[in-house]
């Protein structure tokens, strides 16, 4: 498959990574910010085996054989990127495992196992089913005897992938490199355009417009400082997730009704644009958040939604008019 590995398939993300927390059960788990159903899972596996949960950022030390360290990225809700081959450096230096949640940098985009990763995940919901119609979720490893020991639980979990989501996916995967290429292509010319009206001090009533009702905006492509591992990781575009910040609550919250094109939606990865205002399903994620994921159609399209959007902030009176 387009995952570059041996996998299975499951009901859903969330069955994936519980089969692979069944068949690691580790003592510890390294994991920073992200999808909160992953959070949800290992507290699961904190109850009923007392997993430590350890912060992304802890000493290679605390690490032992037989640990993990769970990487999301690109990172929900933001898009922002970690650098897998460095925490694949750290867990091994220490025999501990890294599982790399990729949903967010699906294939075509990024291949987690050039860098080192040991086991990798994927939401096939999401990009790699493309059309918000199927549930999936994927576990791929070179380890065989992993991949065997998966096959078996997987019986006994109960989280086989039904006959129609697999025709759906076999469906989506003949598109799938097409569709993330333009959706992260897509993605980035809208950040740019963001930023460039967030920083320019010309008077243009675009800028003007944008800096009225957005506070920050942030993705893999304004990670300059990070740009010489990143265009290597994800060489083919830097994914099609990324958030906007509002100046307040009430702004962010308005937002997704007043877009027309974009669909407000707690699920992504479709060829249709879709947002969310996050702390609606995520209460950790500060409540000023958009997330955005962008679809494959025309950006330009997709960009006058958004000025259309922002437009109707101000004439709700959610900002000061522009002048």
């Amino acid at each position: 498959m387009c995952v570059n590995a041996p996998c299975l398939t499951y009901s859903s993300g969330l069955a994936a990574l519980h089969a692979a927390y069944v068949l690691l059960n580790p003592r510890r788990v390294s994991i920073g910010d992200g999808y909160h159903g992953t959070h949800g899972v290992l507290e699961i596996h904190q109850r009923l085996g007392g997993t430590q949960i350890l912060p992304l950022d802890c000493s290679a030390s605390n690490l032992q054989a037989g640990d993990v360290i769970h990487l999301e990225t690109p990172l929900n809700p933001t898009g922002e990127l970690f650098n897998i081959k460095m925490y694949a450096e750290k867990a091994h230096s220490r025999g501990a495992v890294l599982l790399v949640d990729a949903t967010f940098g699906p294939p075509g985009l990024q291949d987690p196992f050039v860098w080192g990763a040991d086991i990798v995940m994927h939401s096939g919901t999401k990009y790699i089913g493309g059309h918000s119609d199927m549930l999936c979720g994927i576990l791929a490893t070179h380890r065989q005897a992993w991949l065997t020991e998966l096959k078996t639980d997987r019986e006994f979990l109960g989280a086989v992938m039904g006959n129609m989501e697999g025709w759906l996916g076999v469906r989506s995967i003949r598109t799938l490199d097409l569709r993330v290429k333009r959706q992260s292509k897509n993605a980035s010319k809208l950040v740019d355009w963001l930023s460039t009206c967030k920083r320019t001090e010309s008077e243009d009533e675009e800028a003007k417009l944008v800096k009225a009702v957005v506070y920050r905006i942030q993705h893999a492509s304004q990670q300059l400082e990070d740009m010489h591992w990143l265009k290597e990781q994800m060489p083919n575009g830097f994914g099609p997730v990324f958030a906007i910040w509002m100046k307040d609550e009430s702004m962010a919250r308005r937002l997704p009704s007043l877009l027309s094109l974009f669909h407000h939606a707690t699920s992504l990865g479709g060829v249709e644009g879709l947002v969310e205002w996050r702390s609606m399903s995520d209460a950790t994620v500060d409540p000023r958040v958009v997330r955005v994921s962008v679809g494959v159609e025309d950006w330009e399209d997709l960009k006058e939604d958004f000025i259309n959007g922002f437009q109707g902030l101000i004439n709700q009176g959610h900002a000061s008019p522009v002048s």
